[in-house]
């Protein structure tokens, strides 16, 4: 006699969707700062997001690092784990927050030879205005060793 498949009673979501998604860290929790920045910089406009750490990788990346990540049709911001943190200040990683956040209400455009482009001028005009963006500029060129292998 074979085996029957079950059907599943409840619909499958895609695979980003069934990841455990936690926005508490050990030294961090970035839905307090994504609050904390949504009402100072966004008049609390980005509504339905969910922000969590990333997963975990068994080896650091060689050559670039990225700190966060948006998706937009899923309303995930994802910030790299390794931020989470002692020696990482808390408005670097509220920097690296906000910039993501910026990507929900800055438009992408396309240049002339139809290459998207999603760090505008506007887009960089906007980042400019966190309160410690040229402290932020700096201290990730200082520290950005510390992140690669």
């Amino acid at each position: 006699m074979g085996t029957r498949k079950r059907k599943l009673s409840v619909k499958r979501l895609p695979v980003q969707r069934q990841l455990e998604l936690s926005h508490e860290g050990q030294y961090f929790d970035l839905r307090a700062l994504f609050d904390k920045l949504n009402a100072e910089y966004f008049n609390g406009a980005l509504r339905g997001y969910t922000i969590t750490w990333g997963r975990k990788r068994r080896l650091p990346p060689k050559e670039y690092f990225v700190f966060g990540t948006i998706q937009e049709e899923d309303r995930i911001i994802r910030i790299h784990p390794l931020l989470d943190a002692p020696f990482v200040p808390t408005w670097f990683l509220e920097y690296v927050i906000y910039h993501e956040m910026l990507h929900a209400v800055v438009p992408e455009e396309e240049d002339a030879t139809g290459r998207r482009r999603i760090h505008t001028d506007e887009f960089y005009r906007r980042e400019q205005r966190f309160h410690c963006y040229q402290r932020a500029r700096r201290w990730e060129d200082e520290n950005l060793d510390r992140f690669l292998r």
